[in-house]
């Protein structure tokens, strides 16, 4: 009997962790589209400063640029 009882606590504990990696799945996919993207010109345009490619006025002139358009 207690080896019965051992097994049927080892199977819930499985069922727990299973279902806790499902709940965690689906947190994951819910708040995935409410994370704040940033825009893909916006970072290549700071990549670009960043690595010397633009100085820092044009980089403002093209970081207003890119705002104003939004």
């Amino acid at each position: 009997m207690s080896m019965m009882g051992g097994s049927m606590i080892l199977n819930m504990v499985l069922w727990i962790i299973v279902l806790g990696f499902v709940i965690y799945g689906i947190v994951l996919l819910i708040s995935k589209p409410f994370e704040k993207k940033e825009d893909t010109s916006l970072q290549i345009l700071k990549e670009r400063f960043a690595q010397g490619e633009i100085d820092e006025q044009e980089y403002d002139d093209k970081k207003a640029k890119l705002k104003s358009e939004k």
